[in-house]
């Protein structure tokens, strides 16, 4: 017998099809990130060479009240000495933009050499947010395309998904993307009547392959951008973990408001807060010639989806901002000397145990949380779990980041978040494995 209402009358419950719900959701894409925590709940014991997460070793609670009580005190300060509206602008609904823009502006010109608008930025739930708001902005009918650098980002098929953005791959290369390759797809899309309105790139230790532009690359593909009318969405959430005398970012070298700047707190302020921007500087007009930005139309998107991002969790970041002068690359010595050692640490330990075995190999980044091994067989899903639970060790096959389920052979490995010995471990471990793998 079936289910019983609280009357006793048995209910029909109602019943869903997949098909029958947002395309999205029966995508690969969608059940990527679920897939992989999955498999790390199942097998805690496992090494994480998967996680791209931040170090935890620094993680101190007691910042928290710190980082609160400084954000106040600059506020009071602003508001000359108006507790009520200091209360009010942390505790109540905020404004759409945010209340850290004016902190967010000054570290982008301390960090990142980008001179921004504070009313140019809107603060959103995370980086993931900034990127959906954008591609929500951007597509306007089925014509609309988004080209990006395959593999990429997990999150960028995703939201390109949810907003039905057909998205284009193009060629990686060493240099991170086959700008010629790039030219191609714009004229092939607009040779088929379609629109490619922007570009998806990570320019700094990109997600998944840890590589990076160099100055000739980002000028060429800003001069690309601008031939083609096309705007570029620059991600970038690794960029201070490397050689700070390396090349600036495009948004720093953009003179023509042909770079959208997505930014995270993530990985360089608490992940936990959530709190990320997007720097949208671009100018949109009406047929009445009145003008704004195109984050003042973000603003309206977020307005109708998350409505505000949350007042603490800003306030928060804005207290480690103002900790530290508004410059995250302070803030983050400790963490940047970590980054490099693992960094270090990972190439010299692959380099013991694979420099010698045949089709095994490796890139080396110079920064970031990630780099690709590739391996004689093919690294699936089901290898993972195998793996996981022989093995003890953890990694991501590179089919996610390109949206499909079709194994490749090759995985990324992650190091940000470990400690020196998880990571022997893990090599030694993931070793056995790459060997028995071959001898099958």
């Amino acid at each position: 017998m079936g289910p019983r209402s609280a009357d006793g009358i048995a209910a029909d419950y109602a019943e869903l099809l997949i098909g029958d719900l947002h395309a999205s959701l029966a995508s690969p894409v969608s059940e990527s990130m679920n897939f992989l925590n999955e498999i790390a709940l199942r097998y805690p014991e496992a090494v994480s060479l998967a996680a791209g997460r931040p170090y935890e070793g620094f993680f101190d609670l007691d910042d928290l009240p710190r980082h609160l009580s400084l954000y106040r005190r600059h506020l009071t300060e602003r508001l000359g000495g108006d507790e009520e509206s200091v209360r009010r602008t942390v505790l109540q609904y905020g404004r759409t933009k945010g209340v850290i823009h004016e902190l967010v502006a000054e570290h982008l010109r301390l960090d990142e050499g980008i001179t921004a608008d504070p009313q140019d930025l809107v603060v959103t739930v995370g980086c993931q947010e900034a990127l959906y708001l954008t591609l929500r902005a951007l597509r306007r009918d089925e014509r609309d395309v988004l080209l990006a650098v395959a593999p990429s980002y997990v999150g960028v098929h995703g939201a390109a998904g949810l907003v039905d953005m057909t998205l284009v791959p193009v060629r990686d290369a060493a240099d991170g993307i086959d700008l010629d390759d790039l030219v191609a797809r714009i004229r092939g899309v607009k040779a088929e009547g379609r629109n490619p309105r922007a570009c998806y790139v990570i320019p700094d230790f990109a997600n998944p392959s840890g590589t990076r532009m160099s100055l000739e690359t980002r000028r060429r593909l800003l001069r690309i951008a601008a031939e083609e009318d096309l705007l570029l969405l620059e991600d970038n959430p690794y960029g201070l973990f490397g050689d700070p005398d390396g090349p600036p970012t495009l948004k720093a070298l953009d003179t023509a408001a042909r770079v959208v700047y997505l930014g995270s707190f993530a990985k360089t302020g608490l992940p936990g807060a959530r709190v990320g921007y997007v720097l949208a500087d671009q100018r949109v007009t009406d047929g009445d010639g009145r003008a704004g930005t195109l984050a003042d139309q973000l603003a309206k998107v977020k307005s109708m989806l998350t409505v505000n991002t949350s007042p603490i969790a800003q306030a928060v970041i804005g207290g480690k901002l103002l900790a530290h002068g508004c410059s995250l690359r302070d803030a983050n010595v400790r963490e940047i000397a970590t980054y490099r050692d693992n960094l270090t640490r990972m190439l010299a330990g692959l380099e013991r145990r694979f420099g010698d075995v045949p089709g095994v190999s490796w890139n080396a980044p110079a920064g970031g949380f990630f780099l690709l091994l590739t391996v004689p067989f093919l690294a699936g899903d089901d290898l993972l779990e195998r793996c996981a639970s022989t093995y003890g060790v953890l990694w991501t096959p590179v089919h996610h980041f390109y949206a499909d389920t079709r194994p490749r052979n090759v995985m990324r490995l992650s190091f940000s978040h470990l400690r020196p010995e998880e990571i022997e471990t893990g090599l030694d471990r993931l070793a056995r494995f790459v060997r028995d793998q071959q001898h099958n």
